[in-house]
């Protein structure tokens, strides 16, 4: 209704004016202007609250793991919560192995915790491997290069020597996930398991060994017919610098502050 107002008005005023070019196309901008600009006005979206422009405005909007009520580690969180952020697991399901605690953590591809359980890991403090240790006969690996190497894998099954199924983490450095070996009964593996501490779980020549029971119900099936992500935190470097995690500078540093108690266990 007032933009037909607005027309009638100016059809007077040109008749008024008579043929003077100039009057005519005064007026003419002065009606185009009253036309477009509510036709502008009226494409400004509401900025009311939780009101984003778009999804490219926030690149990373940060998302939340969920580990419900399992006591897990401060680095833990935060790596299950960049995760989350960045989609670094390109939506599907992923592992994250904690040496620190020696724990692993199954997530579901929402990033929701699916099963713990506490691991076995090399004997030997380090986030690398030694050039070509994969190619090396077991026995001639000396203790001080018995480590895990932290990084992020892709993690896919498949048989190892003794013809077993595994998960592979890193096939060229011959580490995998697999079944807790007993073949050595004075490494008293599965004992190291049942202890409520970690502080004795650092026994293996580099492989993540886990109860029968949790590869059977979870690693298994998980890796059964896809390949995952497999997160391995380390213990001597940062997760920065092993990772390369970068926040969004719009958003605040807040993966760190969820701390848990387990940071503090013995």
């Amino acid at each position: 209704m007032r933009l037909q107002h607005v027309s009638a008005v100016a059809s007077r005023a040109l008749a008024r004016l008579g043929r003077s070019e100039i009057a005519k196309g005064v007026l003419v901008g002065i009606v185009m202007g009253a036309l477009v600009v509510p036709l502008i006005v009226s494409r400004v979206p509401s900025q009311g609250p939780g009101i984003i422009a778009s999804a490219a405005a926030v690149p990373h909007a940060r998302r939340v793991a969920d580990l419900g009520e399992e006591t897990a580690s401060g680095e833990v969180r935060t790596m299950a919560d960049w995760i989350a952020t960045t989609n670094d697991a390109a939506d599907g399901p992923f592992v994250v192995v904690d040496k620190r605690f020696a724990r692993l953590h199954v997530f579901d591809a929402r990033a929701r915790l699916v099963a713990s359980t506490p691991i076995l890991l090399g004997g030997a403090r380090g986030d690398d491997t030694v050039p070509g240790i994969g190619e090396r006969p077991i026995e001639l690996v000396r203790p001080e290069e018995r480590t895990t190497p932290a990084g992020r894998f892709v993690g896919q099954r498949g048989t190892n020597a003794r013809g077993e199924d595994v998960v592979w983490v890193d096939y060229d450095s011959g580490v995998s996930m697999h079944r807790v070996l007993t073949t050595e009964p004075a490494e008293r593996r599965l004992e190291r398991l049942a202890t409520p501490t970690h502080e004795d779980n650092r026994i293996s020549w580099g492989c993540i060994n886990v109860p029968v029971g949790f590869y059977e119900s979870q690693l298994r099936p998980m890796f059964a017919t896809r390949k995952a992500i497999v997160y391995v935190l380390p213990e001597v470097r940062t997760l920065a610098a092993v990772f390369g995690m970068r926040e969004p500078a719009s958003v605040p540093t807040v993966f760190a502050s969820r701390a848990s108690a387990q940071d503090s266990l013995p």
